[in-house]
């Protein structure tokens, strides 16, 4: 251990006694910073209602053929890979703080470019910089709240940023019931303003502060969230000034955060996820529902509940715990719903018009029926396990686990890792369907959730109740 190794350890932030604060306003700047996740929420349910509707229009109306629809809903994953890299140097070079005001400045622009579309390149445009802007705000956000909050309500705090991503994702759906793709567009501009507003009036995380000597303003920063600046002071000049060098991914404390880090983002895409929220209202259709619009907005509420349950119990459930059972639930929900297109698969006769607003004790006219409530169980219940665990903590671990002098650069690398697997996720997973057939598409997933629920068990370490540099320590073997 060398001396720097020393000095990174050592809490950025005490308080004396050990004593839990009392301060409110980390709450406000909280939901602040969560307005960034609540745009790209919005971005990324924004293709799901207007998809549906630009293919239906009648020239010269703006339309989408297939090739274009395919490339509206997966060139904002794109942008937001692009997004990751810019944000991670963005974190290290203009602050937390001014990262979250910078982007919403494409969100608003996308949005705005969206709405005075005269044809697909502008679509496509607008979208590619609401993707850029959800790749900051997803690196950002979580790191952002991770440093202002402490150790009691962290996890509270970092998982209303997935929280508010559904949020925003049900908000684009509800609103697609009622408005034009062009006026959702505009409703699309709203949250990014409310950030940008908000976020002038709170004050930039103390540990950024610390590690640029400012320490007038940091406790300042201090006062402003926890209610107090007294009992903590400003480590000596260490590692965390040194920048990121590569042969630093020698060292324990930060090759295994990386790997953490990367195989969450990974394996949270691989479940599935970015597909069926993409393409919800396809994939019920293609289930033989009437309502495939009503069926997103229902999948949609019971992700915000759970994500909510996730929020309330994480800080005494535990990361692992979550993740563990998250990933047993897809993966039996995957399986169901893989076995319900194979067995449906075949003639018209399995087709099944089932009403979701109809009594679930009314009596079937075939056997099918039953099977067509198969399929609606089995996505909730993916929903709520997904909500519950895949869903809020890898953006959580991944604000936790890295050391501050790698924060922006490893950060930077999960986000790219994230968007760039929901890409591919994404443009392929129609292709994916017609190769595999619907259910071999889904019990991939499966398999992937089961890998995912080994890795969790045998890689991924408990983070409740610590303080960032004890979680440092803990990756550096101290």
């Amino acid at each position: 251990m060398t001396p720097g190794d020393e000095e990174e350890t050592q809490p950025l932030l005490r308080l004396p006694g050990g004593s839990a604060p009392r301060g409110r306003r980390v709450f406000l700047a909280a939901f602040a910073a969560a307005l960034g996740p609540l745009s790209f929420g919005f971005a990324l349910g924004y293709s799901s209602p207007a998809i549906p509707s630009l293919r239906r229009a009648a020239p010269p109306a703006l339309r989408l053929d297939d090739a274009a629809a395919s490339w509206f809903g997966a060139i904002v994953t794109l942008g937001a890979a692009a997004g990751g890299v810019l944000g991670g140097w963005l974190v290290d070079r203009a602050g937390r703080k001014l990262s979250l005001l910078l982007c919403a400045v494409p969100f608003v622009a996308g949005f705005t470019v969206i709405t005075a579309a005269q044809n697909v390149w502008m679509l496509l445009g607008g979208r590619l910089l609401t993707g850029l802007a959800c790749g900051i705000a997803s690196l950002v956000a979580p790191v952002y709240i991770s440093e202002i909050a402490y150790p009691e309500v962290r996890g509270l705090l970092g998982s209303c940023v997935q929280l508010m991503v559904v949020i925003g994702i049900l908000l684009a759906y509800l609103a697609g019931w009622v408005l034009k793709w062009r006026w959702l567009a505009v409703l699309g501009c709203v949250p990014p303003s409310f950030m940008l507003l908000l976020m002038c009036c709170m004050p930039e995380t103390p540990r950024y502060l610390l590690t640029q000597h400012k320490r007038q303003e940091a406790a300042a920063a201090m006062q402003f969230l926890w209610g107090s600046e007294q009992g903590w002071e400003e480590p000596p000049v260490g590692a965390e000034h040194e920048g990121f060098h590569l042969a630093q991914l020698r060292r324990p404390g930060v090759y295994k955060p990386f790997i953490i880090g990367i195989s969450l983002m990974a394996f949270q895409q691989l479940s599935g996820i970015n597909a069926v929220m993409f393409y919800a209202e396809t994939i019920f259709e293609e289930a033989k529902f009437k309502d495939s619009s009503l069926a997103s907005v229902i999948v949609g509420i019971i992700q915000v509940l759970f994500t909510a349950v996730a929020a309330l119990v994480m800080d005494r459930a535990g990361r692992r715990l979550l993740l563990a059972l998250s990933g047993v639930v897809m993966v039996f929900s995957t399986s169901a719903f893989g076995a319900y297109f194979k067995l449906t698969q075949g003639g018209p006769s399995n087709s099944s018009h089932v009403d979701l607003l109809a009594p679930v004790s009314m009596e079937p006219t075939s056997g099918s029926v039953g099977l067509a409530w198969l399929a609606v169980g089995s996505m909730c219940l993916f929903i709520a396990g997904f909500a519950m665990g895949w869903g809020p903590i890898p953006w959580l671990l991944m604000s936790e686990i890295f050391p501050l002098h790698v924060k922006g650069v490893a950060t930077g690398v999960c986000v790219l890792t994230n968007w760039f697997m929901a890409f591919l996720v994404t443009k392929e997973f129609s292709s994916l369907m017609e190769v595999l057939r619907p259910y071999g598409a889904f019990w991939l997933a499966a398999a992937f959730c089961i890998f995912s629920v080994l890795f969790t068990l045998a890689c991924v370490p408990e983070t409740k109740g610590k303080t960032l540099e004890q979680i440092t320590a803990h990756f550096e073997g101290r």
